[in-house]
């Protein structure tokens, strides 16, 4: 039980230092918002959208297969490692799409696998840049139509973008919280180690941690890596990011922050030029997300074949 607890408190830092810091990557990197500012801010909320919204996805993810205290620690531990590793490489990757594929891996081992939840789960993820990318093009036209309308000298421009980026953040913050705490101690609850309530705080506070420890380098990913983002922009990517991810936190299907924004930011390339975008940035993201449930999926199945001669041996 203890080691399925650690895998999962791993987990939970993992997905902090990589798809938690996207909600302010792109603010820390037009230089409106400081990093510990940003880190403290979506410590708090993620910790807040956990513990108030974070019931739904666990029944989602408790679905795909069935789970014991030991297959629930090798898929927390298989998707934290493949998670770790893209950070390592700065790759903005899907952690749900890392627990997805640790469950899988399990699932194939027992041969127990909801494919018909799968399904649903695989079209959400889909969804989540494309729609991201809808919704970030929407917002840019309407603000920009508001803010031209609004007759502001160049010092209050700033200071109303600075507010906004900080609110649109924490909201993000709390939606990433909501949604994508399953990821983390979903399995933990399925097997019954914890309680939901127990679950949800685990997981929001070791995602907090991952957050405030280790997300620089992600975040300069985010902001600098595909398209330069002026403050304007940046508002409208965490705005459309976070207003993607809640709308799958009400569903009951964790999704990525990750896919969300880059799905806004390249939104926002295509109305600036589409030449702004760097395509071999973009596509070296495209690939992890690829490869993050492959590489958890072999990962836990190695992990299962390991402990399993452990065992019986």
């Amino acid at each position: 039980m203890i080691a399925a607890l650690l895998s999962s408190i791993y987990l939970g830092w993992s997905l902090g230092t990589n798809d938690a810091a996207n909600i302010f990557g792109t603010a820390v990197a037009s230089r409106m918002i400081r990093f510990t500012t940003a880190a403290v801010l979506a410590s708090i909320f993620v910790i807040l959208g956990a513990c108030l919204e974070g019931y739904e996805g666990v029944h989602t993810l408790s679905s795909l297969t069935t789970q014991n205290v030991q297959t629930a620690g090798i898929t927390a531990f298989a998707a934290a490692l493949t998670v770790t590793l893209m950070t390592i490489l700065k790759l903005p990757v899907s952690t749900s799409q890392g627990v997805v594929g640790s469950i899988i891996g399990v699932g194939i081992m027992q041969n127990d696998v909801n494919f018909a939840k799968l399904s649903k789960v695989v079209i959400c993820w889909i969804g989540t840049p494309i729609g991201a990318f809808g919704i970030a093009i929407i917002t840019y036209l309407l603000l920009a139509q508001v803010f031209n309308r609004m007759r502001i000298g160049i010092v209050n421009h700033d200071i109303i973008l600075k507010v906004g980026l900080v609110i649109a953040g924490c909201y993000g913050a709390y939606a990433l919280g909501a949604n994508n705490v399953a990821n983390v101690t979903g399995i933990l609850a399925a097997a019954q180690v914890v309680t939901p309530f127990q679950a949800v705080v685990i997981g929001g506070v070791s995602i907090a941690l991952g957050i405030i420890t280790f997300s620089r380098g992600v975040m300069g990913t985010v902001g600098k890596g595909i398209v330069k983002l002026d403050a304007f922009s940046s508002l409208v990517v965490v705005i459309a990011e976070a207003i993607t991810v809640h709308i799958y936190a009400i569903i009951g299907v964790p999704v990525s922050t990750s896919q969300a924004v880059i799905g806004a930011v390249l939104g926002i390339g295509i109305l600036k030029r589409i030449e702004a975008i760097r395509l071999k940035a973009a596509m070296g993201i495209f690939y992890g997300w690829l490869a993050t449930p492959v590489i958890a999926c072999g990962l836990s199945m190695l992990c299962y074949v390991v402990l399993h001669l452990e065992y019986t041996g």
